[in-house]
């Protein structure tokens, strides 16, 4: 005898993955609240290692073809099955449509993975939930509509600033097969995706927060006086909106006789260029590379500290951050912050009070690192209430269940 399959299909771009942590953690609560699903990943796993996290999902995961090209027996049959479906020549209205205006080989693919997705879900499935507002979005709803299901998403940040308006539009409206809600993790992208609504309740503001119980209680910190080494710490892939580059310039310009160094944590295209910029700066003996790491051992390194920077940008193609869980994690470890007023950032940060925020120009990030260093009574001051911020306003709790009913009532239970 077969079991019933989970209500709930969940899509993500790729699982497990070591720079989506929060996903992990949203995950894992959904079913300790409850909550039943499986997970349609649209890439296959890149990173060697996993969080601790990871293994406490329960959910089974399924991988869709990454390239069509590669699982054509599948693709073709996926396509035939869904073209039995009664939402099918709708779907393939809409796509050709967003084709249209979108004429790229990842569109293709999106309504490839949409008809395999939509061929192999069980009938048990109620209603999609995508994480990402863009391409996992466009495979959910492409195939909700073969399947006439209800669909929702959760958007983050990339996703908000690089989709074009006209797909953003269309995904929150329902006279477009639009998502049944949405929930984004800042105030900022809230406010406009909620401007973009056709109606605005359709898009909640719902913060990741922290679960708290994962981490350990903060270290008993030995505060460092303004005489002693500085230890400075990022974790962030290695993309223009995390704004290392400018740190790197920053770091050139700090005066000789302040003992620094800057360790890094995380992956990212631009590897080589960081390190060489690094070199030809002359201060590549006072920074560390470790790649990427697994949450204990981001942990270990934060409570190691003295600083965390997150120098945050805006790209030149829109991208920026949203709320990185990073500077949460840094708070917990009693961790002092600078980071950038970067979109929402300063929802979780008033500068001068739970942490500095810098403009991102390296003489300014320069200058905050060199206060920072020389007023280290303050620091700790602020460092202790961003933790006590994080307590009072950015547990998980609270959001986990505000998602949980938006969920539950898209499934009708």
């Amino acid at each position: 005898m077969t079991m019933d399959r989970p209500p709930l299909a969940v899509l993500v771009k790729g699982w497990p993955r070591l720079s989506e942590t929060f996903i992990a953690q949203e995950l894992v609560a959904l079913e300790a609240a409850g909550h039943d699903f499986e997970i349609w990943s649209l890439r296959h796993p890149t990173d060697v290692k996993r969080h601790p996290l990871h293994e406490k999902l329960q959910a089974k995961v399924f991988y869709l073809p990454e390239y069509l090209y590669e699982e054509p027996a599948r693709v073709w049959a996926g396509r035939a099955a869904a073209q039995g479906l009664p939402g099918y020549a709708e779907a393939y209205r809409v796509w050709r449509e967003d084709l249209r205006r979108d004429p790229t080989h990842n569109r293709i693919r999106r309504f490839g993975q949409a008809c395999v997705l939509a061929a192999e879900m069980p009938d048990e499935v109620l209603g999609l939930y995508a994480h990402f507002l863009h391409t996992p979005s466009s495979v959910a709803r492409y195939a909700a509509i073969m399947r006439g299901l209800p669909w929702s998403f959760s958007a983050h940040a990339k996703d908000i600033w690089t989709s074009p308006e006209w797909e953003l539009r269309e995904k929150l409206s329902a006279a477009t097969f639009g998502a049944d809600f949405g929930a984004t993790c800042t105030g900022f992208g809230a406010k406009h995706l909620q401007d973009l609504a056709d109606t605005r309740s359709r898009v909640d503001l719902i913060y990741h927060g922290l679960d708290l119980s994962r981490f350990p209680a903060p270290p008993a910190r030995n505060w460092r006086s303004a005489s002693d080494p500085l230890h400075m710490m990022s974790v962030g892939r290695l993309v223009e909106k995390k704004g290392f580059d400018r740190l790197i310039a920053a770091l050139s310009l700090l005066p000789a006789d302040l003992d620094w160094h800057w360790t890094h944590i995380g992956g990212g295209g631009l590897a080589d260029l960081m390190q060489g910029m690094a070199e030809d700066a002359g201060i590549s003996d006072r920074i560390t590379w470790r790649g990427a790491c697994d949450q204990p051992e981001v942990i270990a390194a934060m409570r190691a500290a003295d600083l965390f920077v997150l120098p945050s940008r805006v790209a030149n193609d829109g991208d920026r951050d949203g709320l990185p869980n990073v500077l949460m994690e840094a708070a917990s470890q009693l961790l002092p912050i600078l980071s950038t007023p970067v979109s929402a950032i300063p929802e979780f940060i008033d500068s001068g009070t739970h942490g500095v925020l810098s403009d991102d120009a390296p003489d300014a990030l320069a200058a905050a690192i060199l206060r920072i260093a020389q007023t280290p009574d303050h620091t700790a001051l602020m460092a202790e209430a961003a933790l006590a911020r994080l307590r009072r306003d950015f547990g998980m709790d609270p959001g986990i269940a505000q998602l949980s009913a938006r969920l539950q009532a898209m499934l009708g239970q």
